[in-house]
């Protein structure tokens, strides 16, 4: 301890551990396939696995602060493997308070981060690993996929103000989705990987 220096409060000083994504003194919220079924694609491999019911993620979220200028933040941890052809992703949102940006911070593992403007309904894709960092703008929805083999683990910092909207994305789904395709991930438009699932039933 310094001296004469008052010792910070639980709400401003936490210890983490980057290696499994853990917050010391904090609990996360788990995310299940059960609770992602219609986020994938590929409904009857989603349905295959139900019984299952794996763990894709965890997020540890730190929302102690609030008003204008304060800052949330929150350590995910998305695990590998995939349903299907599609691998392992986070619901993905837009924030409620839709200027809000977002920064993700790359801390382990190996994964993509796919962005779509809801204005312009533009898309694209951006690694998200160790030692990397991704500037999320406002008015864009963002979803995490894991295409590595361990635990992708990140930082999402951004604003007390931004809220979070599930429901948006929800009705219609992300335009493009990360599939396995000869050992490797591929970007395809959503449309276009329902099409090849259709085809490979007839």
């Amino acid at each position: 301890m310094i001296e004469h220096c008052p010792e910070l409060g639980p709400e401003a000083f936490l210890r983490f551990e980057p290696k499994d994504g853990f917050i010391l003194g904090r609990t996360p919220v788990r995310r299940y396939l059960r609770d992602l079924c219609a986020s994938f694609a590929d409904q009857a491999a989603c349905r295959a696995r139900l019984e299952e019911n794996p763990l894709l993620y965890q997020v540890t979220s730190i929302e102690d602060q609030h008003g204008a200028g304060q800052l949330h933040y929150g350590l995910g941890v998305l695990m590998p493997g995939k349903i299907g052809r599609e691998y392992f992703m986070t619901r993905g949102h837009l924030h409620a308070w839709r200027p809000a940006a977002e920064v993700y911070i790359g801390l382990r593992g190996r994964g993509l981060m796919v962005l779509e403007d809801e204005r312009t309904g533009e898309c694209r894709v951006t690694p998200l690993e160790a030692n990397t960092v991704v500037y999320v703008p406002g008015w864009t929805a963002h979803r995490t996929v894991n295409i590595g083999e361990e635990p992708l683990v990140y930082w999402g910092v951004f604003s007390s103000e931004a809220g979070h909207d599930y429901g948006a994305m929800g009705e219609r789904n992300f335009r493009i989705v990360v599939v396995e395709k000869n050992g490797a991930p591929v970007v395809m438009e959503r449309s276009a990987f329902l099409r090849e699932l259709e085809a490979q039933t007839q």
